[in-house]
Formats: C-alpha cells, structure tokens, sequence
C-alpha cells in the first residue's frame, strides 16, 4: 500500500426558531437579542453546521445520532461542549482541520461585533485551531423566508480534514 495523505470536505447546516426566554447562543456567544434559539441544547446553529460538516468529512456520522435530543444528558447543554467531544473524535482518528468556513443566515441580530470572540470560542474547542482557519461570516435572506421574517437563524459550515493513513 501506498501511503498518501486524503482530504475530505463535510457541510453542515442547521436551523433553529427563535423563543422567549433563552439567550441567543452563536459560536458560544451570548449575542444580546431580545430572543434565544430553541431546541434541546442551547440551540447554537453555528456550532451545530460546524460540528455536521467536521463529522461528515470524517464519515462519523451526524450531531443527531451522536447527541440525540431523547437523551437527557444534552438537555441544554453547550453546543460548544459538544463540539470540544467531536474535536476528541478527530483527534483520536489523528485527523487534522484544515479550515472551516460559515455563515450564519438571518437578518437580526447582527452577528459581526462577536465573531471575533465566535472564532476564539471555536479555535479554543478545536485545541487552539488557528482562528484565521476559521471563517464566519454573516448574511440576510433580503427579508425573504422563515429567516427574512424573524423567526429563527440557519447557519451552513463547510470543513475541509486531513485524513492520515494507508490506501490503495
């Protein structure tokens, strides 16, 4: 067998309703809205696209089957806690991240004056990733849709890996 490095691209994407009386969780930041996300964890539809896009490109499945929201252990949980036990997954694979790029999707609140402290957060969870590997960038639907309404925030991650190993 030849050995030879493989790179692997995963997408992620997620969507969560706006509630009353949760806050509003974005790559492990609180972003002041009058508003939360909701759903079984905090809702953080950033981390969530990331964690589905690293676990696709490592073929480990999908944040469903790996934090069921059945399971009362997730039940508000951080999603940047989950996303620390997928970056665990990798690295006993000896799978390297190349980079990760996001968008977040909605038209309030505006996410820009937090990304900074958004890439710090998931760098931190990813065992100190270069925080200029990691791009989050935010866009409005032009008022159209569930998102153009108001009504909750979808995000979409794309991860590219480094998969060590022997193949032929």
């Amino acid at each position: 067998m030849n050995a030879f490095m493989q790179l692997r691209i995963g997408i992620g994407f997620d969507v969560h309703p706006f509630c009353e009386g949760r806050p509003c969780i974005l790559g492990g930041v609180d972003v002041k809205y009058p508003k939360g996300l909701g759903g079984h964890s905090d809702a953080d539809v950033l981390v969530h696209a990331i964690i589905d896009s690293l676990l696709g490109a490592a073929n480990e499945g999908d944040i469903g089957a790996l934090f069921p929201d059945s399971n009362a252990a997730y039940k508000d949980i951080k999603s940047i806690i989950l996303l620390e036990k997928v970056y665990a997954i990798l690295q006993q694979k000896k799978i390297t991240i190349i980079n990760i790029d996001s968008v977040v999707v909605c038209e309030e609140p505006k996410i820009l004056p937090a990304v900074p402290e958004m890439k710090h957060n998931i760098s931190k969870a990813l065992g100190g990733l270069s925080v200029d590997r990691i791009g989050i960038k935010g866009t409005t639907t032009e008022k159209l849709g569930f998102t153009g309404r108001k009504e909750g925030i979808a995000a979409q991650a794309i991860s590219l890996l480094y998969i060590p190993g022997d193949y032929s």
